[in-house]
């Protein structure tokens, strides 16, 4: 009965297969098509002076959505694998075990700090007008953050702040996307239903720079979030028993 399920199953994904290759158009010039449809539709219908940008966030924004949370994903996977690896001091703030940098690095950190999170937050709010965009920015940022844990060992973070961001942005990035199966002209998850605004205007594109933002804030506090569990782990490994 076992192999019975297993090769219907095959069957079923195979019939599928040979549907989609059989209805695939082969010797026609498609690539060109779909080319012409994003340079026109991006600046055109969208407002959008980075076409990549329409592409990542509206034309393939539920691929976007699916990548989102692969990283939240990986972000609880490995808070829950290395959590009870974490040194406490007397059941508070988890402790480094990572000599403190020299007075030179510290000054330095300190300086380069705002100036990093501010060049990350100018990349994703201006994702859809220069390259760069939400993943970009929100790296930038957690690199920053990752500056600061290096140089100072009492520079803590605290994770229930980190929590909130990424869930009220990722809320944002599906929230945004229902929307647009409601007032939307087609009815598609993820379709703007925002004023476009002017070509190469800051409050252009529609949702997609707000989509963008929500993008920006969810990746920098989940690689954040990473880097801290990381550097807080204990560098004596765990007694082979326990594991």
């Amino acid at each position: 009965m076992k192999k019975v399920i297993i090769i219907g199953f095959l069957g079923v994904i195979a019939y599928y297969l040979l549907s989609a290759f059989a209805s695939v158009p082969f010797g026609a010039d498609l690539i060109k098509g779909v080319k012409d449809f994003y340079l026109d539709k991006s600046p055109n219908d969208l407002k959008v002076a980075n076409v990549v940008t329409s592409i990542v966030v509206n034309f393939r924004g539920f691929d976007t959505l699916g990548e989102v949370t692969v990283l939240f994903l990986a972000s609880t996977a490995l808070g829950s694998i290395l959590y009870r690896r974490r040194s406490h001091d007397s059941g508070l703030n988890p402790q480094r075990t990572a000599p403190e940098a020299s007075a030179l690095v510290q000054t330095g950190a300190k300086v380069i700090f705002p100036f990093t999170i501010m060049l990350g937050a100018y990349i994703f709010i201006h994702g859809h007008l220069t390259p760069g965009g939400g993943f970009q920015g929100g790296a930038i940022i957690a690199t920053g953050f990752l500056l600061m844990l290096v140089s100072y060992r009492k520079f803590f973070i605290e994770h229930n702040a980190l929590t909130w961001i990424e869930a009220i942005a990722g809320s944002t990035f599906v929230i945004l996307g229902l929307l647009g199966l409601v007032y939307a002209n087609n009815h598609n998850f993820l379709e703007n239903f925002l004023p476009a605004g002017k070509l190469n205007d800051l409050l252009s594109g529609g949702i997609i720079g707000i989509i963008y933002v929500a993008v920006g804030f969810k990746v920098g506090a989940e690689i954040t979030g990473i880097l801290d569990t990381l550097l807080t782990v204990k560098e004596t490994g765990l007694d082979p028993e326990e594991n």
